[in-house]
């Protein structure tokens, strides 16, 4: 079992690196980590992952890298010598690219703990329609079993899934495997534009081991207050699942 208890992990998804800095200062590096994703580091490259690390917050570099082995573990390194907490790729890619950049990763991290390497299985925007248009009729929940079974045998620490598939994946895999979980929505809040989406509360009691949160924190009127509210409901999950 993961022993952690910063389980949230707030979507910065801005287009500018003032927008995020000016975020990431409402919220609390005790309270959650942070996640930067291809707009904003493409804009900004590694000085907004310096400049967050330097507020003191932990940092999920969201790139989702895809591409031949080699490329991808030469990137994965970059981003482990930035000392991200973690850095993701697509399982899509095959068990060589994962496990190149698994390798790569484990050589160049620095800090005191190495940089988490996890794999995107399907978006939480598709569904079996869109599946089946790339030419895999079946229903989501099968490729993501397919994708993470692959992704724990290639060595990386787990994948990012909808938490409606936390638990047949958690059935499956080790009890360390983080399950990493966007899609999260209050009771409440707007569902926005991903199609499979989970309370706090079920996430954790499904399996989930860290939460993607963005606008319902993001959007609120006080973005530390509504941070500590979900960490609050997944600490009750977890203490529930004793």
């Amino acid at each position: 079992m993961i022993e952690d208890n910063k389980r949230v992990i707030v979507a910065l998804d801005y287009p500018d690196a003032d927008s995020a800095i000016a975020m990431a200062q409402r919220l609390d590096p005790a309270i959650s980590r942070v996640k930067v994703g291809k707009e904003l580091f493409t804009r900004c490259g590694p000085s907004i992952v310096e400049r967050l690390q330097g507020l003191g917050f932990e940092l999920f570099l969201d790139l989702k890298f895809h591409d031949i082995p080699n490329t991808v573990a030469k990137a994965c390194g970059v981003a482990a010598e930035l000392g991200v907490w973690m850095v993701n790729v697509h399982a899509s890619g095959g068990r060589r690219m994962m496990e190149a950049a698994r390798e790569e990763v484990e050589k160049r991290s620095v800090g005191p703990a190495r940089t988490s390497l996890i794999a995107v299985t399907v978006l939480t925007s598709m569904e079996r329609s869109d599946l089946a248009e790339m030419g895999l009729d079946i229903e989501p929940i099968e490729q993501v079993k397919r994708l993470a079974a692959l992704t724990e045998r290639s060595g990386l620490d787990g994948v990012v899934c909808s938490a409606q598939e936390a638990s047949a994946i958690r059935q499956l895999a080790g009890d360390n495997f983080q399950l990493i979980t966007p899609g999260i929505r209050p009771a409440g809040s707007e569902v926005g534009d991903q199609r499979r989406i989970m309370t706090p509360a079920d996430a954790i009691a499904a399996g989930s081991t860290y939460l993607v949160v963005g606008r319902p924190i993001t959007g609120a009127t006080d973005p530390k207050a509504a941070a500590l509210a979900v960490q609050a409901e997944v600490d009750a999950a977890l203490t529930a699942s004793l």
